[in-house]
């Protein structure tokens, strides 16, 4: 429910942005940005008692952590990608488009290549960051702000999000990604990550008792 909430916001809020703003690049993303990292902020507040687990490359990051197991976040990961398609064929439905159109939004580049490891890498940081130092309070507001910085510092809009990747194939709209571009954003995504977790463990060694999640 989490990331199909998420992704009907991205898809959902770059539709509006184009129909509100036509011809104004910049204020379409500005307003796709504001409206990203505040949905972020409300989901993870209220979902974080159950689960605020919406994106497999962090799902991932958390079973090499040692903090679920691998049969969970299979789990978890199945249910990201499911929840984000539903997500899309939602915004789509909301704005009277067809349930499903392939985007034609080819995204790969070099500067995009690096932009989604540098993405996913700081996105990384900043989840397990509150997390392994007991500040589990600040992580909705740090995740949110730091996806809404994130679309305009990195040149790919930051997608840091292999469900949420998945599903923008799925809208031919402002957010969408070109099917041909997917797979690559998808396995820089995961080297983001994978990068990133030496680092998680270097910057914040000692992580306080808590349960495993099941």
């Amino acid at each position: 429910m989490g990331t199909a909430l998420l992704v009907a916001a991205v898809v959902g809020s770059g539709v509006m942005a184009q129909r509100l703003s036509p011809g104004d690049v910049g204020l379409q993303l500005l307003e796709n940005s504001i409206a990203t990292g505040a949905v972020l902020v409300a989901l993870i507040l209220t979902l974080q008692p159950v689960s605020a687990s919406f994106n497999p490359a962090v799902t991932a990051v958390e079973a090499v952590l040692g903090r679920i197991t691998w049969t969970t976040a299979g789990v978890l990961a199945l249910a990201q990608v499911a929840g984000g398609v539903i997500g899309t064929v939602l915004a789509n439905l909301m704005f009277e488009l067809d349930p499903v159109s392939l985007s034609a939004h080819h995204r790969v580049g070099s500067g995009t290549a690096v932009a989604e490891v540098v993405a996913t890498l700081g996105l990384v940081v900043v989840v397990f960051g509150g997390l392994r130092s007991g500040r589990t309070e600040t992580i909705a507001y740090a995740v949110g702000g730091y996806i809404a910085a994130a679309y305009w510092f990195t040149s790919s809009t930051s997608f840091a999000n292999p469900a949420v990747t998945i599903a923008r194939m799925f809208s031919d709209t402002f957010a969408g990604i070109a099917p041909a571009s997917a797979p690559a954003f998808v396995a820089l995504q995961l080297l983001g990550a994978a990068v990133a977790v030496p680092l998680v463990r270097v910057l914040f060694p000692d992580q306080p008792p808590e349960e495993v999640i099941r």
